[in-house]
């Protein structure tokens, strides 16, 4: 039995062999290939005879897009799930659920956080909110928005895992922990947010945990066994964006010292798509909204921006931005000019 390479991959053959049998073995249409042996070129009417020797080297092409795409990002990793979107998205504010759908499919996100409430399940039409998620490629975070205790929180997340569980959806091994501290700032209690983290870590839960931008909590969260540490940009529904980057520095610095993976997603307070970009471009590894989309004037359009912006500023980091000076420096060389 002959063996052959193709594309430079050994490949055992039946003796005898022809191009036609290989590319048969292989599921190819041989109207959409140029077939080359051994550098040389095989007309498609050849294929049936052209037999095949042991060490023979085979080419098979095809056509495909020209141009090349920026180089391939690792993807992101958050406890045991791996995403290619880093932009994750909300469910709530949206006028209707098919307006929901139709953004989350433009922003590309392939997370989505759910809260649980009675209230909030079934729309004006009677529709539930979970038939208009697509759970084929969707992976819900469930929230627990609205608690301002860790005992309120730690039991919706509890019921959360228990409802995905039964839907068989990825999500139910992981919660978007929020603890409020009062509902005129939304920001969270740092010290109910910390203990909800260490009961939920113990009970086997990814706990991906919004706190503020305070680095010292940042830190003690991740040593509690937090999958996610997620900084507020600004005040939940805010639209002010980032508003302390310096302090963001510093939890990336912190957080991913010897650990250059953990995961920091900004969640809260983003208002257009420069904001989205800001935060990947100090190096976040996501960022989580709802407000900036589905309160938008135009939330579809808003989608796909802040799907460009997300990529963009990810590009960007990756890229290193040159320094900032003082004075110009000039793109072209200053001797040589014509006197």
């Amino acid at each position: 039995m002959p063996t052959v390479t193709v594309n430079d991959q050994p490949r055992t053959l039946p003796d005898p062999a022809t191009v036609a049998d290989l590319l048969r073995a292989l599921g190819k249409d041989p109207g959409k290939l140029a077939v080359e042996v051994n550098r040389e070129v095989v007309p498609r009417a050849d294929h049936p005879a052209r037999r095949l020797a042991d060490g023979d080297a085979v080419e098979i092409v095809t056509l495909v897009g020209g141009g090349s795409g920026p180089p391939a990002d690792k993807p992101l990793k958050v406890g045991p799930f791996t995403f290619s979107s880093r932009l994750f998205t909300g469910t709530g504010k949206y006028a209707t659920h098919d307006l929901m759908q139709r953004c989350m499919v433009a922003s590309g996100c392939e997370v989505t956080t759910v809260a649980v409430r009675r209230e909030r399940l079934i729309d004006a039409t009677g529709k539930s909110l979970l038939d208009s998620l697509d759970l084929s490629k969707l992976t819900i975070l469930p929230n627990t928005a609205g608690c301002f205790s860790a005992e309120d929180a730690v039991r919706h997340a509890r019921l959360a895992r228990e409802l995905l569980g039964n839907l068989g959806n990825p999500g139910a091994g992981w919660v978007k922990l929020e603890c409020l501290g009062d509902k005129k700032t939304l920001l969270p209690d740092p010290i109910d947010t910390l203990r909800a983290t260490e009961v939920l870590v113990k009970e086997g839960f990814q706990v991906l945990v919004y706190t503020t931008d305070d680095p010292m909590l940042a830190r003690r969260l991740k040593a509690a066994g937090a999958a996610s540490v997620m900084p507020a940009g600004s005040p939940i529904g805010s639209g002010q964006g980032i508003q302390n980057p310096t302090n963001i520095r510093i939890i990336l610095e912190y957080l991913k010292d010897g650990d250059p993976d953990y995961p920091v997603i900004v969640d809260a307070g983003v208002g257009t798509a420069s904001d989205v970009a800001v935060a990947m471009e100090l190096g976040c590894d996501g960022v989580l909204l709802n407000t900036a989309i589905a309160s938008a004037q135009d939330p579809e359009r808003m989608a796909w921006a802040m799907r460009y912006a997300c990529e963009a500023g990810r590009l960007a980091f990756l890229a290193g931005r040159i320094p900032r000076k003082l004075y110009a420096n000039a793109s072209s060389p200053m001797d040589g000019l014509i006197r």
